[in-house]
């Protein structure tokens, strides 16, 4: 295992991990952000631009993951640097955009 195989599989797990959400919002059908608004990460895009994206980022993932070396998701190594990727970015990722959607600062629910 070579250090640039590593790093390709870190990547394939953040570009997993960011389909996920823009797929989702795609197949919605809702607005979400994404580097195509404006402004870039801040504003709404389509849920087609969202459904287009997440495509991509989903065929990024394979390219890096099923095509740079022999991915073995049942190999630990290769497990945790696909996971550190996606963890890493989801963990980014939802303290970035819980400024737009409420999410850093959720309104207190009250006791019963």
């Amino acid at each position: 295992m070579t250090p640039l195989y590593d790093i390709a599989y870190f990547f394939g797990g953040a570009f997993a991990i960011n389909a996920v959400p823009h797929l989702v919002a795609g197949l919605q059908g809702r607005p979400m952000q994404s580097p195509f608004a404006k402004p870039p990460g801040q504003g709404l895009s389509t849920a087609r631009t969202n459904a287009i994206w997440g495509a991509a980022n989903l065929a990024a993932a394979w390219l890096l993951l099923a095509q740079v070396g022999a991915f073995d998701i049942r190999s630990p190594e290769h497990f945790a640097c696909a996971f550190a990727g996606g963890f890493l970015l989801a963990f980014a990722l939802a303290q970035h955009f819980g400024r737009f959607n409420g999410g850093n600062s959720p309104p207190k629910s009250e006791a019963p």
